[in-house]
């Protein structure tokens, strides 16, 4: 019985030849392949870090909140005046809700820096990838 794989193989260059398809690169094609790893590695590591300064900027804002509300609690007097009292629950809201604001741009802004690096890297290799394809068929032809 025949090995199915070489029998694929034959079949395969056989139906290469037919069509007169040039024969492949087999080197330059383990070539691209590589950058291809390379770029999505490099990718990956750029959205690793974004999800770090991520973390990073989250356990700021935390750390922030927990200090604010310490300082809220140190300063309240039970039995004082309601309108004081008030008054400093509407600043402390106003300023939770200004912190929250600003946080959340600021994680925003993270976010899409670190997707547009990574974006950018695939990109970039798939424009060397074109041109090293154009290069190729033009030396062909």
């Amino acid at each position: 019985m025949a090995d199915p794989a070489q029998s694929f193989t034959d079949m395969f260059k056989n139906f290469g030849e037919q069509l007169k398809v040039p024969p492949f690169d087999m080197t330059k094609i383990m070539e691209q392949h590589q950058k291809n790893l390379e770029a999505m590695t490099k990718s990956w590591q750029a959205m690793a870090e974004g999800a770090s300064g991520i973390a990073h900027k989250q356990k700021e804002i935390f750390e922030a909140a927990m200090k604010d509300m310490a300082e809220m609690a140190q300063s309240y007097k039970p039995g004082g005046n309601p309108q004081e009292v008030m008054a400093k629950q509407a600043e402390f809201a106003r300023k939770a809700m200004e912190a929250a604001i600003a946080n959340t741009r600021d994680i925003a802004e993270l976010v899409q820096k670190s997707s547009t690096e990574a974006f950018k890297i695939v990109q970039d290799r798939m424009k060397e990838s074109y041109e090293e394809i154009r290069t190729s068929v033009e030396k062909k032809s």
